[in-house]
């Protein structure tokens, strides 16, 4: 990992411009929080910030793609989420500073990966000067709480192949590539993370990829999925 100054970076963008949590914010509110704004770059494998830490940061994925996990008492890891350029990481301890240390692990994907910080005095402060933004912000955390709330469902009423239609349009949305043959899904996970993003065992899982795959939907190419017929995984993810 390797710290930088507030505007060490070469681009002189406002990241909070392109966050969800920031989106109503005018450019000269958001300006006043740069003075504020710290950044890091991380190598693949840092971690961005740990379970059990008690910083009272938020932090901003700029450039790369970030993992959540947690680790068990016997150090089972679960895969519970991942990250794109523009979203938000480990916001709860902001907004509940007395809530407790942090409950998962932000891990950085890939080689380059940039992030910057808020600390929750800085973030406070400002808000008590732009209070509107914060209803805003209560808005978009909703959001993320609906979806959370969905998730929760689909693994109660949703099959597996379901879930693992559903999880390949959502990694395809976020980070697919147009290729020739459709659209190319780099998801850089093992086949136990894929699985348990999905919510399953990977037995369960690679048995529900071949089955895809044999259908002519998708294709596996090493820690990628190339999505040939995404209407079928469409209906398949509404059965």
């Amino acid at each position: 990992m390797s710290l930088n100054t507030p505007n060490a970076f070469a681009d002189e963008e406002n990241i909070l411009l392109h966050t969800a949590l920031f989106k109503q914010v005018s450019p000269t509110e958001a300006e006043e929080l740069l003075p504020h704004l710290r950044r890091a770059a991380y190598d693949k494998g840092d971690y961005i910030f740990s379970e059990g830490d008690t910083d009272h940061r938020m932090y901003l994925l700029e450039q790369g793609r970030v993992k959540l996990i947690r680790t068990s008492s016997d150090d089972r890891v679960q895969l519970l989420s991942i990250h794109a350029p523009g979203e938000v990481l480990g916001e709860i301890p902001v907004f509940d500073p007395h809530g407790g240390p942090r409950t998962a692990s932000a891990v950085a994907m890939s080689h380059g990966t940039r992030v910057a910080w808020l600390e929750h005095d800085a973030l406070f402060a400002w808000l008590d000067e732009h209070p509107r933004v914060a209803i805003d912000m209560l808005q978009v955390m909703a959001n993320r709480q609906r979806a959370n709330n969905e998730r929760i469902s689909d693994l109660v009423f949703m099959d597996v192949p379901a879930r693992l239609a559903k999880t390949l349009l959502n990694l395809g949305s976020r980070f697919g590539e147009p290729v020739e043959q459709g659209l190319k899904v780099p998801h850089d996970l093992t086949q136990e993370e894929l699985a348990q993003l999905v919510g399953s065992s990977r037995e369960t899982v690679n048995k529900a990829l071949m089955d895809f795959s044999n259908r002519g939907w998708i294709a596996r190419d090493g820690r990628s999925i190339i999505i040939f017929q995404p209407g079928m995984l469409i209906r398949r993810s509404r059965r």
